[in-house]
C-alpha cells in the first residue's frame, strides 16, 4: 500500500497579516454601519425635560420649523406642563410692522383666546444670525418675567448645539435659571436614515459643522 506525500507550501497557508487585514475590514464595516445607523442622532440632545416649567420658549427658525415648535409649545401649555409660552420674534418685520399685533390674532384663531392670552413675545433685533445672539437677546426677556425654569423649543437637529450655547450664555445673566431643551421633529431632518435623503444629509453636514464650531 503506497502513500502519496503532499507538499504544502508555506506561502499557501493564511498568514497572521492576512488575519489582521480581515479583522480590520470587518471592524471598519461595523464602524460604518454603526455610524450610518446612530450618526444621525449626534446633533440631537435627549434632555430630561421637567414635568412642569415656568415657560416654554420657542426659538426662531424657518416657517415650517417655527410652526412645529409653536405647536409643541402650545401642547405643553394646554396640558399644564408650562405656565406660559414665550415666542422669540424680531422686533419688526421687513416691512417695518410690529410682529406681536399680527401674531396674537393668528394664535387666537388657531389655539383659542385662553391659550393665546398666555403667550408672551420676546423681541430680538431683526438681524439675529446665530443661536448665541438669540440667547443673549432673550436672556433679558426671561429675567424680566422672572422665569427660573424654562424649556427651549427648537428643531431636533439643533438641540445639542442650542443646549450647549444657552447653558454657557444664560447663567452669565442669571445663574439660577435652569434650562432644558426639547428637540421638536422637523421637516428638514430625520435622524433615522439621515444619509438616504439629500436634504437630511445636507442638514446633518451643516449642523455638525456648527456644532463643532460652537464646541470650540
Amino acid at each position: 500500500m503506497g502513500y502519496t506525500l503532499i507538499n504544502i507550501d508555506k506561502e499557501d497557508e493564511p498568514s497572521e497579516k492576512s488575519y489582521w487585514k480581515l479583522w480590520l475590514v470587518l471592524l471598519l464595516a461595523l464602524l460604518i454601519v454603526g455610524f450610518l445607523h446612530w450618526g444621525g442622532y449626534l446633533p440631537v440632545a435627549v434632555d430630561s425635560v421637567p414635568e412642569h416649567v415656568d415657560a416654554a420658549v420657542v426659538l426662531q427658525g424657518s416657517i415650517a420649523s417655527e410652526n412645529a415648535r409653536t405647536a409643541a409649545a402650545m401642547a405643553l401649555l394646554q396640558r399644564g406642563s408650562a405656565n406660559r409660552v414665550a415666542i422669540s420674534v424680531p422686533r419688526e418685520s421687513y416691512w417695518d410692522q410690529e410682529i406681536p399685533p399680527i401674531a396674537r390674532p393668528y394664535l387666537e384663531k388657531k389655539y383659542g383666546t385662553d391659550l393665546a392670552g398666555r403667550v408672551d413675545f420676546c423681541n430680538t433685533e431683526p438681524d439675529i444670525t446665530s443661536a448665541q445672539q438669540e440667547a443673549q437677546a432673550l436672556s433679558t426677556c426671561i429675567q424680566e418675567h422672572g422665569w427660573k425654569n424654562i424649556a427651549l423649543l427648537t428643531s431636533n437637529y439643533q438641540s445639542r448645539r442650542v443646549r450647549m450655547i444657552w447653558r454657557k450664555t444664560l447663567p452669565k445673566g442669571d445663574p439660577s435659571v435652569y434650562v432644558s431643551v426639547e428637540g421638536v421633529p422637523d421637516p428638514n431632518y430625520q435622524p433615522h436614515g439621515w444619509w438616504q435623503q439629500r436634504l437630511y444629509l445636507e442638514t446633518w453636514l451643516s449642523e455638525s459643522a456648527k456644532l463643532a464650531w460652537a464646541s470650540l
